[in-house]
């Protein structure tokens, strides 16, 4: 299945050609629209030329802050994203030699994998699980005991980012996540 998240075809197709890209999106996926988030690694494609982790964790912090808030900015607050973005690319350098596949390719099991994803700067325990379903349920990631991992973000529904392979499942993602804040609240 491609992946259809940033629901714009440059921005999909550079989301489904890297797999820095999709980290670098759920990186990016928090306090800011989903799709938006996960058309910030096309942006950063298209302005520095390059999603490498290593070009991009060698890249001298205030430049790369410019070209990450340059409007439109990869984010709400791009010069901080800018950072967090350099940190997850070293990680990647230090921790997988480069090639962010490897922190899925190399898992063995669930909790492996979500072990992997939750090291990741930026990754709680909340986004890991997620994107560990994100991995499961449109990358065809599936270790041994994957579910256990994920909890609720498993299940059929549209919970998360996940579960959006087009415009209609991301507003029903949208329904859904509003419908849970309004039930916090009450």
């Amino acid at each position: 299945m491609a992946l259809q998240i940033a629901q714009d075809p440059h921005a999909d197709e550079v989301l489904n050609a890297d797999p820095f890209a999709v980290v670098v999106g759920m990186m990016l996926d928090q306090q800011y629209p989903m799709e938006h988030a996960f058309r910030g690694p096309a942006k950063v494609l298209d302005r520095f030329g390059s999603l490498d982790p290593a070009a991009i964790a060698a890249a001298e912090p205030e430049a790369f802050a410019d070209l990450c808030a340059t409007p439109p900015a990869i984010h709400r607050y791009g010069r901080s994203m800018a950072g967090r973005l350099q940190e997850l690319a070293r990680h990647v350098v230090e921790q997988h030699d480069g090639d962010a596949s490897r922190i899925w390719t190399e898992a063995r099991t669930g909790d492996e994998l979500f072990a992997r994803v939750k090291a990741l700067p930026g990754f709680g325990e909340q986004k890991a699980k997620i994107f560990v379903s994100l991995l499961a349920k449109q990358l065809d990631v599936k270790p041994k005991g994957w579910t256990t991992v994920v909890g609720d973000y498993g299940k059929k529904g549209f919970r998360s980012v996940a579960d959006v392979v087009d415009a209609e499942s991301l507003q029903k993602v949208r329904d859904f996540k509003k419908a849970a804040k309004a039930a916090a609240k009450a």
